[in-house]
């Protein structure tokens, strides 16, 4: 699944660039926004899952609210409006370095092991974005 994913995130960007051509990035936000709700809203109405949500505890909505904010309206609104006016090459690359992000606040906020392993991979990583 993984690789999956790698592929639609490798490819979207594409689709984004094309479909921004005209578009303010804060409407190519909305738009994008609502498509994938409505999806997977219909999803799980579909599906009788719907009741799994009251089921959710409080803070688990205030979690993961927090991710959409920091993750859908902050980031990818950044995100198109650098893909408007940029490279979606160039971009693209800029945003691969998150997994390093992330890797960091794994280790300060949940206590994940940073192994020279991982330090090692991350610095190559890194290195080659910059290469590129």
């Amino acid at each position: 699944m993984a690789l999956f994913a790698m592929v639609c995130w490798g490819v979207a960007p594409i689709f984004a660039k094309l479909g921004l051509n005209n578009v303010n990035p804060m409407a190519g936000l909305v738009l994008r926004t609502m498509m994938p709700a409505c999806l997977v809203t219909s999803w799980v109405g579909f599906s009788g899952s719907i009741e799994q949500l009251k089921g959710i505890p409080l803070n688990s909505w205030v979690l993961i609210g927090i991710e959409a904010i920091l993750a859908t309206v902050v980031g990818d609104l950044a995100y198109y409006a650098a893909i408007k006016n940029g490279d979606v090459s160039v971009v693209s690359i800029i945003m691969s370095v998150s997994p390093l992000v992330t890797m960091i606040c794994a280790s300060i906020f949940l206590g994940e092991p940073l192994t020279s392993w991982r330090i090692m991979g991350a610095c190559y990583i890194f290195g080659m974005i910059l290469i590129i």
